[in-house]
């Protein structure tokens, strides 16, 4: 019996500036950004909210989802490396015994920071919209939470996709069509690409909040929509999860049968559910 698959080798690298490369997962963080600024921008407007407040928006959320996302990765996920390894928590190299960082220094490479954990950056963004409202905005943090889900979800998009070009956090053998084989990452066999299936997920719920912000009154019942964004992202990573390789491979049924992404998931899908579902006076 013949099995489709897809043969999966791009290089990650769009472009070359001297010894840095420019790769398709940070173009598309920019993509996520620059469109997410549109789109806020567009909200602003309607809510008649000063203009002048969505440059520290972004900054914030720039700053509090990276560094959420980067020390969700080193303690979720890679603790045990990143415990020896500590400088390379903090910068975007490795340790590279050929390796010589910017001809100077030996023993190292630049990497550009490829540990980066979802989970994180949820904790990290609402610590950040947190300080933000309470500065900046002066509004309270469920407003804030119920128009930014919007944008996130949409980098959630970008960023899986981004993921698929660097041939990382991908799915089981599948015998499907749409199976594919990452060259680049030693593979020999078809496996689910679960980063468009994430990918894709993200973009609907996108479209989703999208609509119902603009086209329904449930922008004015505060938090519902962050409770929507919440519950429906995080049930889509859970259930997916059963298609992909363990990130942890010693972490495969790590509470109950399920893996790490699937744990930290279940608060997260509880968080949202109350939001969409507690009482309002």
């Amino acid at each position: 019996m013949i099995t489709l698959s897809i043969n999966w080798n791009p290089d990650p690298i769009l472009f070359h500036l001297g010894s840095f490369g420019i790769r398709y997962y940070s173009l598309l963080f920019v993509v996520a950004f620059v469109v997410g600024l549109h789109f806020m921008k567009k909200i602003f407007i309607n809510d008649k909210v000063s203009l002048e407040k969505l440059d520290p928006l972004f900054m914030y959320t720039i700053l509090s989802m990276f560094l959420g996302m980067r020390l969700g990765e080193v303690f979720f996920y890679s603790w045990d490396y990143y415990q020896h390894h500590l400088l390379e928590i903090i910068l975007p190299i490795k340790e590279d015994p050929k390796g010589t960082l910017l001809w100077i220094i030996d023993g190292y490479r630049f990497t550009g920071f490829q540990g980066l954990a979802s989970h994180g950056a949820a904790v990290g963004i609402i610590i950040g919209l947190y300080i933000y409202s309470k500065k900046i905005l002066k509004m309270p943090l469920l407003w804030l939470l119920d128009r930014i889900a919007i944008i996130v979800a949409f980098a959630g998009f970008c960023i899986r996709m981004g993921n698929l070009m660097n041939s990382e956090i991908y799915g089981k053998p599948t015998d499907l069509a749409i199976g594919f084989i990452f060259k680049r990452a030693g593979e020999t066999i078809p496996r689910h690409p679960t980063q468009i299936y994430e990918a894709f997920s993200y973009l609907a719920i996108f479209f989703v909040m999208w609509f119902l912000y603009w086209k329904t009154d449930i922008k004015k019942k505060t938090g519902v929509l962050f409770g929507i964004f919440f519950a429906s992202l995080w049930s889509v990573r859970f259930a997916i999860e059963y298609l992909k390789e363990a990130q942890v491979a010693s972490r495969e049924d790590w509470i109950m049968g399920l893996n790490t992404g699937q744990v930290l998931s279940i608060p997260l899908v509880l968080i949202g559910l109350y939001f969409m579902l507690r009482k309002r006076s």
